[in-house]
């Protein structure tokens, strides 16, 4: 018998992981399509007249087993994956693609969603109801369930080519990420690196059976090395690896696939009767077409260029100062942006570090979700986990009821993408009167403890942790009746406020004071760097907001218009980024061929949302920092509006709710230092 198969019989219903082997999922799934595909037949072939009862709500408890399962398969992918996963992965990811358009382009079973859609205002509907509604009839709808036969197999094609081509492109950024390496046996090339950066690359070279340090292209590795290497010939090469991603005259070059995955879209969408891909997503969202979201990237765009070349230029003139270098390079960046903060702030990671311990900052976020949410994380020895790295915890109220299970899996390991992210195993919905909890995950890669430090994080770390942390809390604390609409399940651009929310955190004193300690004496983190991170918070935030403003330039680039006449997509990028650019540009790195968040992820003509949720995020926290910020008050309200409610009502709606108006641009760019 395949346990996949079964629900799991383990504390919560939590995976099984030490007992599931990746072969399983060869059987399982296939297996609860088929169980899935005569739910859904019983379902399109019921000739009681439809209701939301037996057409709305069956539609959306059908496959339980296959949602489990295929969450743990692609889940495990990303984090722990093999070649014979990844293999497997090209198999089930069109096999369901095929089945999702098999639901979507049944015709008997739209006609009974029709049914009970277009009679809505005689039911009696809560406003969570409704929106399933209006969520079920529109994955129909916008899907192509009323186009006529050949065009429904057209679609179907289209989408089982975009599943392997985004698959494929995601496998070619992990091979091109582990693939390299920077070998050094020279101990002079390593000038101006920490102890804590040379420690980890000599760990790595003997984990590699190899003498001297390795660098690789993994986040803890590449930033330590880009912000403190004096080298600037070894800076410049690892930069040009990691920014050539993709982009090499190998087969793992995704230029093609890129151009195949945007003309693929593009014919989806003008199938479906939407002028371009990102006017079919923006359908969706609270930013409601392409227009509405380059007027807020130009809006954005024109107040943060002033500042971001007055902060090029100081950086430019700095360099020269220090080290006679005529023409600031993108691989100079981070290293004399870190060098001026210290000029001018005296603040460095390094003399952070110290107070930012892996465990201190757990802890640290733990309590202060207590403090705001009554919530308890307690660590279980008993939980099953898929590697030895993962931490698992039950999450309690304060009447001692579970709220949830949270994994946590802090460190860089060949099988895991590089980045962070949280995502999910199960979600939360109510069923026969039960209120079945959810089971929640956030994946990051943080420096590994070592043989004499353990893993101390930089700050930019610390605010990622907490980042996670805040779409964690957006899991966990979900209260739905419905798993589709339950937690994260929300407009793509209103999914990143808890998250973001979260990150402010990290710069309060009273928020500090709960974890940054010293992790040899435990002496709290002094006064003067809490104001200094303070002060440092806004140091080149033109900068970093024109490169967040270029990304989602470049994004709407491939999907707003017809992209059939792009033959070169670094002649395309380029032309982009001609606006935004403060650096020369350079022939052999290409963003596109890696940018993962919109060719693999869910992001594409949704790039923008990181600086719209901006937007919600800074004006939200004004009303924390106005109250106190750890105010019971603002805390449950933020609770009961926006973390709990996941996609129940219109987003605007719940924001609107939580903070009586709707959110002010300007508390964004005063946080941002851009205007007074």
């Amino acid at each position: 018998m395949n346990i996949l198969n079964t629900p799991f019989n383990t504390t919560y219903s939590t995976p099984p992981f030490s007992k599931i082997e990746t072969a399983m999922f060869k059987t399982a799934i296939p297996e609860e399509i088929e169980k899935a595909r005569k739910e859904i037949e019983a379902i399109a072939n019921n000739t009681a007249t439809p209701t939301f009862s037996n057409t709305i709500e069956a539609l959306e408890f059908s496959g339980e087993q296959l949602e489990v399962i295929t969450s743990i398969f692609f889940n495990l992918n990303n984090a722990e994956t093999n070649a014979e996963m990844q293999e497997l992965a090209q198999e089930i990811s069109p096999a369901l693609s095929e089945f999702a358009n098999d639901i979507r382009l049944n015709n008997k079973l739209f006609q009974r969603v029709k049914a009970v859609y277009k009679g809505r205002e005689a039911l009696d509907l809560t406003p969570e109801q409704l929106m399933l509604l209006d969520k079920k009839y529109k994955s129909f709808a916008r899907n192509g369930a009323d186009l006529p036969e050949e065009k429904k197999e057209k679609l179907r094609a289209i989408d089982k080519e975009l599943s392997r081509l985004s698959l494929t492109f995601g496998e070619n950024v992990l091979a091109e990420t582990n693939s390299y390496e920077l070998h050094i046996t020279n101990e002079n090339e390593l000038e101006g690196l920490p102890e804590f950066a040379m420690e980890a690359a000599a760990e790595e070279a003997k984990s590699r059976d190899k003498e001297g340090w390795v660098f690789t292209l993994n986040y803890p590795s590449y930033i330590p090395f880009m912000t403190y290497a004096s080298n600037r010939a070894l800076r410049q090469k690892l930069h040009l690896a990691f920014g050539s991603k993709g982009f090499q005259d190998n087969e793992r070059n995704n230029t093609g696939i890129i151009l195949k995955i945007v003309n693929l879209r593009h014919e989806r969408a003008l199938l479906l009767g939407y002028q371009s891909h990102a006017h079919f997503i923006l359908e969706e969202r609270m930013a409601k077409t392409p227009e509405e979201v380059n007027n807020f990237l130009e809006d954005l765009l024109k107040k943060a260029s002033p500042a971001a070349k007055a902060e090029y230029e100081q950086l430019a003139s700095f360099a020269k100062d220090t080290d006679h270098i005529d023409q600031l390079e993108k691989w100079d960046g981070a290293y004399y942006t870190e060098k001026l903060k210290q000029k001018l702030f005296d603040l460095d990671d390094e003399k952070l570090k110290p107070y930012f311990q892996l465990e201190h900052v757990i802890d640290g976020v733990f309590e202060i979700a207590e403090k705001l949410y009554g919530l308890k994380f307690i660590a279980s020895e008993t939980i099953d986990v898929y590697h030895e790295d993962v931490r698992a915890y039950t999450v309690m109220d304060s009447s001692n009821d579970l709220v949830a299970i949270f994994y946590a899996d802090f460190h860089p390991r060949k099988g895991k993408r590089n980045g962070a992210w949280m995502t999910s195993y199960k979600p939360q919905y109510v069923k026969d009167g039960e209120n079945s909890r959810p089971h929640i995950s956030i994946v990051c890669n943080f420096t590994k403890p070592t043989a004499t430090t353990p893993s101390l994080l930089t700050f930019n770390e610390v605010t990622t942790l907490f980042h996670e942390f805040g779409h964690a809390l957006h899991g966990m604390l979900a209260n739905t009746v419905y798993p589709s609409l339950s937690g994260t399940s929300v407009y793509w651009d209103f999914v990143e406020l808890p998250s973001q929310v979260m990150e402010n955190w990290c710069y309060e004193k009273e928020a500090l004071e709960l974890f940054a300690r010293h992790y040899k004496t435990g002496e709290l983190i002094p006064m003067e760097y809490i104001k200094k991170i303070k002060e440092s918070s806004t140091f080149m935030e033109g900068m970093q907001t024109l490169r967040q403003l270029s990304f989602g330039l470049l994004d709407m680039s491939w999907h707003e218009k017809d992209p059939s006449h792009i033959t070169d997509v670094k002649a395309h990028e380029s032309k982009v980024f001609k606006r935004t650019d403060l650096y020369p540009d350079h022939g052999q790195t290409c963003m596109s061929t890696a940018f993962s968040h919109i060719f693999q992820g869910g992001y594409s003509a949704g790039y923008y949302s990181y600086k719209w949720a901006e937007v919600l995020d800074a004006d939200a926290f004004e009303l924390f920092r106005e109250k106190g910020i750890f105010n019971s008050e603002v805390a449950q309200s933020f609770m009961e509006h926006v973390l709990t409610k996941g996609g129940t009502e219109d987003p605007m709606t719940l924001y609107k709710r939580f903070r009586g108006q709707e959110p002010q641009p300007e508390a964004l760019l005063r946080r941002a230092g851009l205007v007074k």
